[in-house]
């Protein structure tokens, strides 16, 4: 008995803080921009807009996925976007904030995110994972940096 009360209780204090880290902050506006920039990157990506790289990477952008041996500048990805648009389809994704730190003309976003997707044979995959994205602003305009 006491084991199962414990479970419980202890399921329900982590979904309390998470919920409360997640729902409870307040952003200021730059950090909400910076969102925003994250948001519209995703949303163009799942809509099938390959031009999202030249929009929102900056010239000198360097990222390095989970998934690859090295890291990709602004061409590579372009290439690879290309190809993942002729070759699968999101059908639904969903990002989740986890903290943005904002420091002069320097965000920082970490978020985690959740992604179905169909490849051409009709297969489907889902994946999570966490995602760490620098952007600099210049010219009034937010841009991926890393």
């Amino acid at each position: 008995m006491f084991s199962k009360f414990f479970t419980f209780s202890l399921s329900a204090f982590i979904s309390l803080v998470f919920t409360a880290m997640s729902f409870g902050q307040t952003w200021s506006d730059e950090q909400i921009e910076v969102w925003n920039v994250i948001e519209a990157q995703w949303k163009a990506s799942m809509e099938k807009d390959a031009t999202w790289p030249d929009k929102t990477l900056h010239e000198k952008f360097l990222g390095w996925d989970n998934d690859r041996p090295m890291p990709q500048d602004k061409s590579s990805i372009h290439s690879w976007v290309l190809y993942r648009l002729e070759n699968s389809t999101t059908l639904l994704q969903e990002l989740y904030p986890v903290g943005i730190i904002v420091h002069g003309n320097t965000a920082v976003a970490h978020y985690f995110y959740s992604q179905a997707t169909e490849d051409r044979k009709g297969e489907r995959e889902t994946s999570h994972g966490h995602v760490t994205d620098v952007l600099v602003k210049e010219n009034g305009t937010w841009q991926f940096l890393a």
